[in-house]
This record gives C-alpha cells, structure tokens and sequence, in this order.
C-alpha cells in the first residue's frame, strides 16, 4: 500500500537521478553499503546476487580509486520500474499512448474542445533548452577524465571496463534531429573507448552518413537523468522520433537540454555527467569482448572509437550502472516495461493479436509468445510472417501463436498447449532471415534459421484431418455450488 500511496502522491516526474534515489529510500528500495568495494568484478558480483534474489537498489559510497558513488539495480524488479515511471502498470502508460494515436478528428464541439486540450498536452512536453544546468557545474580535468569514473569491469572474460548505462546522443548530418540510445562503451584509455553501436541501431545509421560525407561525427554521453530518459534511451521508437520528447511524455512534463560544451549537441541538463566527443569515420578497432544479458559473452568485434574531449558533473554526483548476465536482472524489468507499453502500438499494426509475452529466458529476441482472435485458415502463419516484418521483430527467432483463450503468462498452460496442439509437419515454419547480432547460435552474424509455431486449434482447410476435440472444463454451474459449499467440505 505503501508504493502505490507513493506513486499517487506525485504530480510531476523526478528532476533527477538523486530525486530517484530520495523515492528508493522513502520507499525502502535502496541499500547503502559503506564498506570499500572494488569497481573491477566486486560490485557486479554483490550486485548479480542481490539481483538473483529479488533485492534492493544498491548505493556503493566508498569506490575503490574514485571519489563518486555508484548507483547500480535501481530498475531490478517491477516494483521500482513502475516507480520509475510513475505508474501502477505498465499497460497504463501504453493505453495512455493508444489513446492518442488513435484519436479520431474531431466531429463535433466536444471533440474539438479534447482534441485541443491533447495538442495542448504534447505542446506542454516539448524539450526545453536553458542557458545554464546543473550537469555543467563542474569540470573533471584533463589529466583524470575516464580514468576519475568508476567503470565497472563486470565480468572476469571483458575486454576491460565497460560503461553500461550511457544515453548516447548524435545527430543526424541530413536532417539534424539527435538521437538517444543505450550503446556499451568500452574504455580503452583515460580519452577513448569503443561505441557499440550495432548495425540496426540510430547511432549506426548516423555514423554511415558521416562517413559518407567524410565529416567528424559529434558525440556526448550523458550519465543520469531523470528515471525516464535513461529508459527513453532504450525504447524502440521509430527513426527520428526524440527520446527526449518521449521522456517528457513520461514525466508529464519537459525535459531540460542544455548545449553541450564542446559539441554541438544538446544534453540532459540534469544529468550527473557529461562526456562530450567525437568519432572520427572509418576510426575503429577491437572492441569487447563483454559478458552480455544473453548469460554469455559476446564476441570481440570491430567498432567505431570514440575520443573524449570533456567531462561535466553535476554537484556531488553519482555514476549509474547496470550489469547484464544471465536472466533475470535488471535490463530485463526494463525491457518488460518495453513490451507493454508498445503493445499498443504491435496491436493497430496487426490488429488480431490479443496479447504478447516475451519470456525473461529468450532474452526478449529470441521469442515471442503472442495471442490471436483467430477468424480464418493460417490466420496465425499470416502473423507469423507480419511480425518477421517489424522493426526490432524482425530479428525475433522464434515466434509462437496460440488462440486468445489462453493466458500466455502462464507457462505451464502455455507448455501444454505447444505440446499438446502442434503437428510439426504441419504447424512449424522454418525460414532464413535477420537476427539479433549477440545470438550465437547462428551460422552467421546477424542471420540464421528462424522458426514460427502455430499452435492454435486446426481447421480442415488447415489440413486437420479430423474433429478437433474440446477442452476438458466444468459446468459454471458446478464450479459455483463447489465454490459456495467450500467450507462444509472442511476446507
């Protein structure tokens, strides 16, 4: 009762990091430890069994070789991620976003009055750009840069130390529209790391057109922010689409930017740190390798280098981080999140599907369990086929259709229905295409052979070549006399 008391209490979004961190401690979700701890393997390792066991938030206040804290599990449960993002569920800030994208136009007064009111809201969340900001209060000097932050090595086979929880900005030489995305960061020295951006990512494809242009590629990192723009950092929105308008949405207010000091970028102006650079085209190396949220490492591999020309904090900040391994930690309440809130958004594309679930073991690219209202013959390959064809889907390895009658969060339901319902002759795909650059499996980077599932009840014209039989279930009668009687039988 407590947390949703908390929740309801707020008005406006979290300022920043530190105003999370206040919430995580009102709320009892957070864990200081005062003892001296080693930012090479010790604290992922005290934070992955805090995460196994369903734990708190972590707050390391003495860093070995550093004077900032580390702030690491502070999305590790659905508790603190609906506490992030200010709601009771997930599904709340995905109907909220339904409501918008299908808001007809108006037909009369009424709808007009709404419809402006709406316009009004997003106008309301549109980026700010202020003069000054707290992320720019300080300056780490030259001489320290990288080499002042607590980068974790998080596990013993990594490349080096990784900084896991970036907002990486870039802009678009085209267009000019920035860009916020979530990428690794491997440090190499004091000034450089790697930038891990993946073939498919936004900062991949602005990187291309650099290098096209033969023009130096402006970069700044922002470390954290507001709850909601670290997690707009990670969200599948379309091309061109602005994180930072994403995150107002969230917070119900607008987020602050501010020009950074030596790119012409715009950053968080609440952020705790600043790092500001540059990637020069065609300038790669080895990056990695580093243990990943698949459970295993990811290959070394070759990727742009970035150059670190400077580094803005805020008044005593405190450097977030993640550690990824085997599921389920803390990326994986995040990415849940993900899978709710842009339900609504999977359902006008295909409109059949009822519901979807992306189990923690699949990592949330190597299955999807998704529901239909089935209404005609291999209505569910159709789906299938239509998923293999979205965005971040289209890597998707598996996908498996079941009828809309079953709760697909279920998994013993949900294990019975896939044995019990597939003919593998019949029911099972199996094709060439993309898949998501960690899975190992694969006979090649990036592609490999995919499967979709159709394990829904069968029809003649699907090749059933008999009755289908029904599900065993009670009489609503019975059930209710048992209900009612349930004392007298001395239970």
């Amino acid at each position: 009762m407590r947390f949703i008391y908390l929740i309801k209490e707020a008005t406006v979004g979290y300022k920043d990091l530190k105003d999370f961190i206040n919430t995580l401690e009102k709320a009892g979700q957070l864990k200081h430890i005062t003892t001296e701890v080693d930012p090479y393997l010790e604290i992922t390792q005290i934070a992955d069994r805090v995460s196994k066991d369903g734990g708190p938030a972590l707050l390391f206040e003495k860093v070995k070789d550093s004077q900032y804290p580390v702030l690491i599990n502070a999305f590790g449960s659905y508790q603190r991620m609906q506490m992030a993002l200010q709601c009771n569920s997930f599904d709340e800030i995905g109907e909220k976003i339904y409501s918008l994208i299908t808001m007809q136009p108006p037909k009369n007064f009424m709808d007009k009055v709404k419809a402006l009111l709406t316009l009004k809201d997003i106008a309301r969340i549109m980026p700010e750009v202020v003069g000054t900001a707290p992320c720019q209060k300080h300056v780490i000097t030259q001489g320290e840069l990288l080499d002042a932050l607590p980068i974790l090595t998080c596990w013993p086979k990594d490349g080096g130390p990784f900084i896991t929880l970036p907002i990486v900005i870039t802009k678009d030489p085209e267009t000019g529209l920035q860009n916020a995305g979530m990428y690794r960061m491997h440090k190499f020295s004091n000034t450089t790391t790697g930038m891990h951006w993946q073939y498919n990512k936004d900062g991949a494809r602005h990187y291309r057109k650099y290098c096209h242009v033969k023009k130096q590629m402006p970069v700044a990192v922002a470390l954290g922010g507001s709850p909601s723009i670290i997690y707009a950092a990670t969200a599948p929105l379309p091309p061109d689409i602005d994180e930072m308008l994403f995150a107002g949405f969230l917070e119900s207010e607008p987020v602050e930017l501010v020009k950074a000091k030596t790119v012409d970028l715009l950053v968080p102006a609440h952020a705790e740190f600043i790092i500001e650079g540059y990637v020069n085209p065609g300038d790669e190396t080895m990056e990695g390798p580093f243990g990943d949220h698949t459970g295993f490492y990811s290959a070394a591999d070759i990727y742009p280098m970035f150059h670190v020309t400077c580094i803005t904090t805020n008044d005593n900040p405190v450097y977030p981080a993640t550690i990824v391994g085997k599921p389920p930690m803390e990326d994986c309440y995040m990415a849940k999140a993900t899978e709710r809130i842009f339900f609504p958004f999977l359902k006008m594309v295909i409109p059949e599907i009822t519901d979807i679930e992306l189990p923690l073991e699949g990592v949330f690219h190597n299955c999807a369990l998704v529901s239909i209202k089935k209404e005609f013959p291999a209505q569910a390959k159709k789906v299938i086929n239509a998923l293999w064809g979205l965005g971040q889907m289209a890597s998707t390895k598996y996908v498996v259709v079941f009828d809309d009658d079953i709760n697909l969060h279920d998994y013993s339901t949900v294990v019975w229905k896939l044995l019990n319902n597939v003919d593998p002759r019949r029911d099972l795909m199996i094709v060439e295409g993309p898949l998501d650059a960690l899975d190992h499996s694969a006979p090649f980077a990036n592609f490999g052979g995919k499967m979709g599932i159709d394990a829904t009840r069968k029809t003649k014209e699907e090749g059933m070549g008999r009755d289908w039989p029904d599900e065993i279930t009670m009489r609503d009668d019975i059930i209710a006399l048992v209900t009612k009687r349930w004392k007298e039988y001395g239970f």
